[in-house]
């Protein structure tokens, strides 16, 4: 009997599925449902949970959004005393982290030979593997009496966002300098050689050249360190400050909204309680916060990696 595609003269080229890796497809699917799944129950639970505050009496969403005074206690319930302070702490902590991630970066990308390399990378995720409780205690132990050393006494309160938003930004520093690192790899060869063809030093292809063609690498990565550096938690917990405080002063001390929360959920507040239901409200502005940097990332990516492609 003869082959109906020979007599046709055309030959089936498509793969044939083979049982395994129909497997391995489901369980991808699966693995990525999941995520997604879990995602969606994390905003369902801070959404229903935010329902219940914000329909309390004691509770307007205007003076909510507007209000500069957080006292539950009076029924006081603006936010922007612990949204100023986790703004503080995060800018303070992207101005140490992200020049230092951007110098390391260009280092280890440009001038580093193979060997230091082989050493300081390894030192960095050595600072990203240290627990946060630590670099709290770190805080509190060492850089605060830094600070007060420099400043004084009378200027530097002992818990302060200073010190905490400084040690944040150490931690974070790893996460810069790698990112960047990997957009600065990135960039072809040939726009370097292009540059040394011209005459270019190494330091003026580095900083004229190749950083801007990583651009949209680089401002990817400064956008995520800060989305983490607004989730941080036990830093702020232990060295900015357990109080309500709407400064401007970095060397007060100040609660986070990360701050709150977790002084909130470890205490004695009995559940459903409006306090209690505050933490939800405030988690709910933390996702929102992250979703938008994590939006902005992405479009950055998108708008500027075409230059170069």
């Amino acid at each position: 009997m003869s082959d109906p595609t020979a007599q046709s003269g055309k030959i089936d080229f498509s793969p044939k599925p083979r049982p395994h890796e129909v497997a391995i497809r489901i369980f991808l699917f699966v693995t990525a449902a999941i995520s997604i799944v879990i995602t969606l129950g994390i905003v369902l639970e801070l959404v229903k949970e935010s329902w219940l505050f914000f329909g309390d009496p004691e509770v307007s969403l205007w003076e909510f959004l507007t209000s500069n005074e957080w006292q539950p206690v009076i029924g006081k319930f603006g936010i922007w005393p612990l949204l100023s302070a986790t703004l503080m702490t995060s800018t303070i902590a992207m101005l140490v982290a992200f020049p230092l991630g951007l110098m390391v970066a260009i280092y280890l990308s440009e001038y580093a030979p193979d060997r230091v390399r082989a050493i300081l990378k390894p030192v960095l995720e050595i600072l990203a593997g240290i627990p946060t409780v630590v670099y709290g205690y770190f805080a509190v132990t060492f850089m605060t009496p830094l600070l007060q050393s420099i400043f004084g006494n009378d200027i530097v309160d002992v818990y302060n966002t200073a010190s905490a938003g400084i040690v944040m930004g150490i931690l974070i520093l790893p996460l810069v300098s790698s990112m960047t690192e990997d957009a600065l790899s990135s960039v072809p060869r040939s726009l370097r050689a292009g540059a040394f063809a011209l005459g270019a030093t190494k330091m003026e292809t580095s900083i004229q050249i190749v950083v801007p063609a990583a651009f949209s690498g680089i401002a990817a990565a400064f956008i995520v360190a800060l989305s983490r550096a607004v989730g941080e938690t036990m830093i702020v917990a232990l060295a900015a400050g357990a109080g309500p405080n709407f400064t401007i002063n970095p060397f007060e001390g100040a609660e986070t909204l990360t701050g709150y929360i977790v002084r909130i959920s470890g205490g004695d507040i009995s559940y459903n309680s409006v306090d209690y239901n505050s933490i939800f409200a405030l988690g709910l502005v933390l996702f929102i916060i992250t979703l938008t940097l994590n939006f902005i990332s992405r479009r950055i990516v998108e708008k500027y990696r075409e230059v170069y492609e």
